[in-house]
């Protein structure tokens, strides 16, 4: 096991105990060992998430880092994606919480049933002021269509099978 492993399984022992300051300093001296390592800069972002002193967009910059790194990591696609659900990026939730179905097609149903619970209930809270009926609408509309994506029903079979 290398240094740059030894530090990311410290990192992540910390991660699993809660202590995000420790993980942080174990993700943070395996980046310095190697600064191409994936699991690294995901766990620093993971870490960090815990840390409420860390700016958001660094947050950000490393999930993007551990994606650049290893692009059809579904684990990373749906981190980033929650990620930016949290911060109410919506259409780049939307694509990242796509992108790990793509990467991880046995498991599409599950992102794409994730998406639609997380717009539904993140959506209204971070359009609060903009929550009209057109827009509730268009916020149930886009949920319900992933969620139909998850079990691959086209929306008019749905229509027939409510009636």
């Amino acid at each position: 096991m290398t240094n740059v492993d030894e530090e990311i399984a410290r990192g992540e022992t910390c991660l699993n105990s809660l202590d995000y300051q420790k993980a942080y300093k174990h993700f943070d001296k395996a980046i310095k060992t190697d600064n191409g390592n994936a699991l690294a800069y995901f766990g620093m972002a993971e870490s960090a998430i815990g840390l409420p002193k860390v700016k958001r967009e660094k947050v950000g910059d490393w999930y993007k880092k551990a994606i650049e790194l290893d692009p059809s990591n579904p684990q990373y696609l749906e981190a980033y994606a929650l990620y930016c659900m949290n911060d109410g990026h919506f259409n780049e939730a939307e694509k990242f919480f796509k992108d790990a179905a793509d990467a991880d097609p046995e498991n599409a149903p599950f992102y794409f049933t994730e998406f639609a619970i997380q717009y539904h209930n993140v959506a209204p809270v971070v359009m609060e002021q903009y929550l009209d009926d057109d827009t509730k609408d268009m916020i149930v509309s886009k949920a319900l269509t992933y969620l139909l994506k998850a079990i691959d029903l086209d929306p008019k079979e749905a229509m027939r099978l409510l009636k």
